[in-house]
């Protein structure tokens, strides 16, 4: 099912694709830089001013939400993907799928 006005949020910039898969599970700031570098094996490394810029954004247009807030020492808050940030998910996995199968016709070329 594809939401209502979900192509024109893609393409998603790299380090937004990966912020989203790493709120599959509530995730907290650190642990969004850390998954997103492990998984990327160390290619993609989020500074702060782009995860917090890009959190502020992704939670303004719905894609995700508070899931927790520690209230006690420096409110350390968890973030998860929410249904509408799930579709722009998907809708972008078929994009980046549907290229690399047409990138493959053309390397089945050379």
């Amino acid at each position: 099912m594809k939401a209502e006005g979900t192509n024109r949020n893609i393409p998603l910039t790299e380090a937004l694709f990966y912020i989203l898969l790493s709120l599959r599970k509530p995730n907290h700031g650190y642990g969004i830089i850390r998954e997103v570098e492990e998984l990327t094996e160390g290619r993609v490394v989020l500074g702060p001013g782009t995860l917090y810029g890009a959190i502020q954004t992704m939670t303004e247009k719905g894609w995700i939400c508070i899931y927790s807030e520690e209230t006690a020492s420096r409110k350390k808050k968890q973030y998860i993907i929410t249904d509408l940030g799930r579709d722009i998910f998907r809708e972008e996995k078929r994009r980046l799928e549907e290229l690399v199968k047409n990138a493959g016709l053309f390397a089945a070329e050379l």
